[in-house]
């Protein structure tokens, strides 16, 4: 199956996740090559001008963030702003959280979420991130005709478990079929972290994913060895020099505590199913 160039270098693009962590792994979200490019975008997303701006309404967007059209040396990219914070809806939501998530996303090695840094637009900072083009929300792509079979496929099942343990690690409960992107290659990319990172004690003592809350469904039942290893060699200052200021004290905290979760719950599934079942 042929892939599209997420990050090509000229032209304007017209518009549950994994990384090669492992030659064992079927499936890989950003290519290799794409990942190589990766810091190239960032500083794409810092330094482009803005020349065009758009902002999503609350159908599309509930924070209603800006689809920005970036111009650098002759490339054109779309990009998604967002500088939600505080409680809006009465549900904790920071845009900060958008750079800390693809920060760990890179720390753990996933290649899931797309480029996220900080900038300023309109006199205001936010984080702006790459818009994955020639995708669509999950949700759209099934109304649209994609058969729910899809689902079931070992890859993207596979890819759904990598992301219940990326979404239990950073306290997110709000995974849903409207933010999770599909390609037409059927790859998957995870956007909408600004309701992460949680910190009060249901985060800190629960996960988010787990068969406990979600029985007779599989969660995290299958993960990369080299993931879980990642995973298990976290402490505050390595998350520390991976998402800079962007979490408190607090919140790593709270990361770290759902760590030990996680690695509990993998525990659990390997006693009960075996370890060849369960690490890849």
């Amino acid at each position: 199956m042929s892939r599209i160039a997420l990050f090509p270098r000229s032209g304007i693009l017209t518009g549950a996740v994994l990384f090669l962590l492992s030659a064992a792994l079927a499936a890989v979200q950003f290519s290799p090559a794409e990942i190589a490019e990766r810091s190239h975008w960032e500083d794409f997303l810092r330094t482009a001008a803005i020349v065009g701006a758009v902002q999503l309404g609350e159908e599309e967007a509930v924070t209603t963030p800006w689809k920005l059209t970036l111009q650098k040396d002759g490339v054109v990219r779309h990009a998604l702003w967002k500088n939600v914070s505080g409680s809006p809806r009465g549900i904790v939501d920071s845009w900060l959280y958008e750079i800390a998530a693809y920060d760990l996303d890179k720390l753990l090695g996933l290649g899931m979420v797309p480029p996220t840094v900080q900038k300023r637009f309109r006199g205001m900072l936010g984080s702006c991130q790459l818009w994955i083009e020639e995708s669509a929300v999950l949700k759209k792509s099934l109304q649209d005709g994609l058969s729910a079979k899809v689902l079931d496929k070992p890859q993207w099942l596979r890819q759904a478990y990598i992301q219940q343990l990326f979404d239990n690690l950073i306290g997110n409960e709000d995974r849903h079929q409207g933010n999770v992107l599909i390609t037409p290659d059927e790859r998957s990319f995870l956007i909408d972290h600004s309701r992460t990172f949680r910190t009060t004690k249901e985060f800190k003592e629960t996960l988010p994913f787990s068969e406990a809350k979600f029985p007779g469904v599989g969660v995290m039942r299958e993960l990369p060895r080299a993931l879980v290893e990642k995973v298990r060699a976290l402490d505050e200052r390595s998350i520390r020099e991976a998402v800079g200021n962007t979490l408190s004290g607090k919140e790593i905290g709270a990361v770290l505590a759902r760590r030990e979760l996680i690695l509990k719950e993998i525990d659990r599934l390997i006693a009960e199913h075996g370890e060849a079942a369960v690490l890849y």
